[in-house]
């Protein structure tokens, strides 16, 4: 008789723990659920090509460039330019360099339809 009444505390408590580690589960789950999701934007956002001109460290850097030659001081202008192109190039939907330029020079070698 005395082990049936000290089992009934003993269950309450496994099942409060099984909850516990359930919940936890869940929001384990949840977590890996929204970095996976992450990283799927991130991923979306970079070419899978791998291009150096659809990069968005060289956005930075021409952006950089262009920025230090209208400065006096091309050291602060180089630094403010890529600063604010490695911004545009994560926030903005910078278009692909490399492609534009191709599909330019497509049309100029076709000439006028």
């Amino acid at each position: 008789m005395a082990d049936d009444k000290d089992s009934l505390p003993k269950l309450k408590d496994l099942v409060f723990l099984k909850n516990q580690l359930e919940k936890k589960k869940k929001k384990q789950k949840n977590q890996l659920e929204c970095l996976q999701q992450r990283v799927e934007e991130v991923s979306s956002g970079v070419s899978q090509e791998g291009s150096l001109l659809s990069s968005p460290f060289l956005k930075g850097f021409l952006a950089g460039y262009v920025v230090a030659k209208l400065r006096a001081s091309a050291v602060l202008g180089f630094a403010v330019g890529t600063c604010t192109g490695i911004y545009a190039a994560q926030a903005y939907a910078v278009p692909n360099v490399e492609k534009t330029l191709r599909d330019y020079l497509q049309s100029l070698r076709k000439g006028p339809d």
